[in-house]
């Protein structure tokens, strides 16, 4: 969500990066003299950030899982070069092999990408794709017709573990996969996209990208059986770059860097609707503002149409106006604003009405904007905005405020950081009417109408807080809307105890049909804690849920009722031979159901969760 930006002492949300590290580059500090090296200058630029859940970068802890080789690059030509520009080769060798407890050179060679061998495994043209985008349908519903998931509550004692990918240099599994052609496709935030055999887990190809793959990936349809096709797989990466690749091949079609601001990251997939590709910007520019003499804040949020086949812009709409100095904080250092207000969810295509539908995030400065913490309507042809409707007045915050802080770039009375990191879902309602549904992070349910966003209704599930409340995904099925509640406790005095679970309602009327509260199951594990962060997917029968304390459920979407429980946090033998480890389950990658097959992303590293780097296979024996 959030990254550093220009500030050394700044660190960003991801690590790893796409290039190998000269010999030269490696030499420098060494033997007893790196570790008291590395130390300093981590405690003088790093530990504020890494040390302090707030800044949304991975923790210490979860750095130390990486080899001293994977973190070096991320400083050399990485996620962290900017913040590691003033350092010498030497003094960025002492901070990797100090983060990582060990000495450049002394980590076993990794074992390679399992690749398909010739011929084995083939794109089959046969095979459209299995979903419409990261929403399965062009409702954003993130349902799963019965046909088409292939598993039944009767069925799930017989789910077994068919094959497990452990995505290498990689303290997290975020980007929610996409299944064609007999291959699943996934994003891995190393920053390289895997095209998958779906029965065996071995790489048809591998496409490098600049940096970390946190947004999911998006392949265009096609007719079954149709020879002519070009089927393009759509991502974006956390240096602000969309890319378009050859489902097929793996090569590059078209790269374009969607915004030139540094603070610039893409974590909502982008929204293909016909020939045009509709990406949504986003940015983690207020963790800047942690540090006091940080110039807050620049970025703009905005949604830029694309071309999909050539990623020619044809429109952008800005949601916020060009910052503007605002005076100087208590450290004497310049105020900018308004700003924020990224998108962090795949927008919505409502290709009948003609609008996409955004959530937006909260501004990062004073003053506050009319669109931020909001539902938008744009429309589709033009960019032009329809309707807004914003359901956090006010909502000026960044890091600065964490868990109830009040640091120099705090703005005064900040607000309460209730932004939208769920995307929005068009459900009909058991009236016969359509509704437009959205998740916040302060805990409340919203239905508005999707031709004027008049509130409807809005029902509270959760006590809310920074870190959810609603928080990456909802989904719709059957006149039901199904909420994943987090209510994540750090440090702040919300009032109230939170109220973790899992929630359905009744899409016409918004009252609650059953709860299904979150057990404490943590004992003492830490990083640790009960609450469901992740999107969520949905059958007709089925909830399927993934939760901060590692274990994956599902539930029975009459009742709630828990169906079927495993722990992820354990670990796991990949296709090649390597040994991977699950972990919490944050982010926008729900579990993906098709045919039987059970996709489920294991491992989150950020917001002091648990890391890991897993991709489990499981279909029934």
């Amino acid at each position: 969500m959030r990254k550093i930006w220009v500030v050394l002492g700044a660190c960003a949300a991801m690590l790893l990066s796409a290039s190998p590290v000269s010999a030269q580059q490696t030499t420098g500090a060494s033997g007893a003299d790196w570790l008291a090296q590395g130390e300093a200058i981590y405690g003088q630029n790093c530990a504020a950030c890494h040390e302090n859940a707030g800044s949304h970068a991975p923790s210490r802890a979860a750095l130390s899982t990486l080899s001293p080789e994977v973190v070096l690059r991320a400083l050399v030509d990485g996620r962290m070069q900017q913040q590691a520009a003033s350092l010498s080769d030497a003094q960025r060798a002492a901070v990797a092999q100090a983060v990582s407890g060990r000495a450049l050179g002394s980590t076993a060679p990794a074992i390679p990408v399992l690749m398909c061998a010739p011929g084995s495994s083939t794109f089959d043209r046969n095979r459209p794709p299995a979903f419409h985008g990261w929403g399965l349908d062009a409702s954003n519903s993130h349902s799963v017709p019965a046909d088409k998931a292939g598993l039944t509550a009767a069925e799930l004692p017989r789910l077994t573990l068919r094959w497990a990918f452990a995505v290498p240099d990689a303290i997290e599994t975020r980007a929610q996969p996409a299944i064609a052609g007999g291959a699943i496709y996934l994003g891995g935030t190393n920053g390289t996209v895997y095209a998958l055999d779906a029965e065996s887990g071995c790489a048809r190809w591998a496409y490098r990208a600049k940096s970390g793959i946190r947004s999911g990936v998006t392949v265009s349809p096609w007719e079954a059986g149709d020879s002519d096709a070009r089927p393009l797989a759509y991502f974006g990466d956390n240096l602000g770059n969309t890319y378009a690749i050859d489902a097929a091949t793996g090569e590059e079609v078209w790269t374009r860097r969607v915004y030139d601001h540094p603070a610039t990251l893409l974590t909502g997939p982008a929204t293909l609707s016909g020939d045009t590709l509709f990406v949504p910007i986003s940015s983690s520019e207020e963790g800047s503002a942690a540090f006091p003499g940080y110039e807050c804040c620049t970025f703009r949020g905005s949604l830029l149409a694309l071309d999909a086949r050539t990623g020619e812009e044809r429109w952008r709409s800005w949601l916020v106006d060009e910052p503007q100095p605002q005076g100087t904080n208590s450290q004497g250092t310049l105020q900018r604003g308004p700003s924020g207000v990224p998108v962090w969810a795949s927008p919505l295509a409502d290709r009948e009405r003609g609008l996409l539908y955004l959530a937006t995030g909260n501004n990062y400065s004073q003053p506050s904007s009319p669109h931020s913490s909001a539902i938008v309507a744009l429309d589709m042809a033009s960019g032009a905005i329809r309707w807004s409707r914003q359901l956090e007045e006010n909502d000026s915050w960044n890091v600065a405020c964490w868990g109830g802080a009040s640091g120099p770039n705090c703005p005064e009375d900040a607000g309460p950081d209730a932004d939208f990191g769920a995307a929005t879902i068009l459900a009909e309602g058991s009236d016969g009417r359509t509704y437009l549904l959205a998740g916040q992070k302060s805990g409340v349910a919203h239905a508005l109408d999707p031709d004027t966003g008049e509130v409807v209704w809005q029902t509270r599930v959760g006590r809310g807080g920074e870190l959810g409340g609603i928080h990456f995904g909802i989904a719709a099925e059957g006149g039901r809307l199904f909420v994943p509640v987090n209510d994540a406790n750090n440090g702040a005095d919300y009032g109230s105890p939170g109220r973790p679970g899992i929630y359905a309602l009744d899409v016409a009327t918004g009252d609650v049909l059953w709860s299904s509260p979150a057990t404490d199951v943590c004992n003492g594990k830490a990083l640790c804690e009960p609450g469901y962060s992740a999107a969520i997917t949905v059958t007709p029968d089925l909830v399927l849920a993934g939760s901060v304390d590692a274990h994956f459920r599902i539930l029975d979407a009459a009742t709630g009722d828990i169906l079927w429980d495993i722990d992820t946090d354990r670990a796991y033998e990949s296709v090649n031979g390597a040994l991977g480890h699950g972990g919490s389950m944050s982010g926008g990658a729900a579990p993906i159901l098709h045919n039987g097959m059970l996709l489920i992303s294991s491992g989150y590293a950020f917001l002091d969760k648990i890391p890991g780097n897993m991709l489990l296979v499981y279909g029934l024996e």
